[in-house]
Parts: C-alpha cells; structure tokens; sequence
C-alpha cells in the first residue's frame, strides 16, 4: 500500500506543477507582468523561461520517479520562493492577511510533501526502480 501511496502522492505533486509550467507558458506575457507586480524585475523574459523549464524537469523527474529527489529539491526552492513572495501575509492590510495566511500556510504543507520526497526517494514504482531491477547482464 505504501508503494501506491507514493505513486499516487507523486503524480498529485507532479500534476499540480505542470499545470503551473503550461499556465506560465501558455500566458507567458501575463505571468511576466505579474512578476513585475511583485517587484521581480531582473531579466523577466530569461528569469521566467528559467522557472518554467525548472517546473516541466523538475515536475518530469518526479513523476517518473527517475532521480525524483533532484526533483523534488528543485520545485521545492521553486514553491517557497514562490510562497514568500507572493503571500507575504506579514505585508498585507488586514481585510486580505487571513486569506493569504491561509494560502502560505497551504503552500507550506505542499513544500512538506515535497520535503517527504526529498528524504524517502520515489518508492518502488519509479523508473530508477525499474531500471535497477531490468540490469542487463554482463
């Protein structure tokens, strides 16, 4: 059961992030515009570009399983950098705090699973397991 469980947490996490990968590209001005909003202004065209393909390699690697530590690690600096940016409760005026104190503290508990990723690996229904398993002999 545990093995499913790990297959399926990972295909959730891997979803979710590559649905932001192709909502960034496929809005990609509007993204950009966004981050300016926010005060993220250094080479918005290459720092967004950056970020998406960080998101599909990083969503890839954890959805196969293949090096999904590597992965996880990835969208994780990817998801709190994201989190403190744009939830920064702490700055916000008190009819929106209890909103986006809520949202970081959702984030927070996604970057918990990808921190569980990061220190169990992807489980045994995972490309890396599969290739272990299949080695051709000598």
């Amino acid at each position: 059961m545990k093995d499913i469980a790990d297959l399926i947490g990972r295909i959730f996490i891997s979803l979710l992030f590559i649905y932001e990968a192709l909502d960034s590209l496929l809005f990609f001005d509007n993204t950009k515009s966004t981050m300016e909003d926010y005060g993220v202004s250094y080479y918005p065209n290459i720092l967004l570009g950056t970020i998406i393909f960080i998101l599909f390699l990083g969503s890839i690697l954890v959805l196969i399983g293949y090096y999904a530590r590597i992965g996880a690690f990835l969208l994780l600096v990817y998801w709190l950098t994201f989190t403190v940016i744009v939830y920064s409760f702490w700055n916000d005026p008190p009819l929106t705090q209890r909103l986006n104190a809520l949202y970081f503290m959702r984030n927070i508990a996604l970057s918990g699973g990808l921190l569980l990723l990061i220190a169990n690996g992807a489980g045994n229904y995972s490309v890396k397991r599969l290739i272990h398993v299949m080695r051709l002999p000598k």
